[in-house]
């Protein structure tokens, strides 16, 4: 019976993944807030196949530093996306991946690096079945932080704007 349950989602996975159609490159805007901030990203998507892609992100941003100041970050992520077909130009999208961050703390004249490992999980609407080239999307991004100063979990979700090429 496991066999066959397992067999079922496979094959559902392949024909749901199969249908999806991914633009061949994506650029824009991914703006968002989280446990560690508020920032943004330039992103960049480039399409792998049918179904997958890979995302491409630099962001920056500030975090609640403690005693009323702010601190900044700076990051560079990437993720790999499984696309699935929701509706006609609506998908859903989940993948692994990584991250690379640089905080800064002026206050107390310190900084550090973190890298992350996690994924990625949202919605988008593709309005290239409008004939229009633009991709809006909203997702959520949790990460397992690991710095030389312990460790910790950020998230955060974000609206992205992205023409289509």
């Amino acid at each position: 019976m496991k066999k066959i349950i397992l067999s079922l989602t496979i094959a559902l996975v392949q024909v749901v993944g199969a249908n999806a159609q991914v633009n061949p490159n994506a650029i824009g805007v991914r703006s968002g807030g989280g446990n560690y901030g508020f920032g943004g990203e330039i992103s960049y998507q480039k399409g792998l196949g049918n179904a997958n892609r890979l995302e491409l992100d630099l962001g920056w941003g500030s975090y609640n530093a403690g005693f009323g100041y702010r601190a900044g970050y700076t990051a560079v992520t990437g993720i790999y996306h499984w696309v699935f077909v929701l509706d006609d130009g609506l998908n859903w999208y989940v993948g692994p991946g990584g991250q690379l961050l640089l905080f800064s703390n002026n206050y107390i004249g310190s900084s550090s690096i973190a890298a992350g490992f996690g994924g990625q999980i949202g919605i988008e609407y593709d309005f290239n079945k409008h004939d229009f080239p633009l991709l809006l999307s909203l997702d959520t991004r949790p990460m397992f932080l690991f710095s030389n100063g312990g460790s910790g979990v950020g998230w955060g979700g974000a609206l992205s704007v992205r023409y289509t090429f």
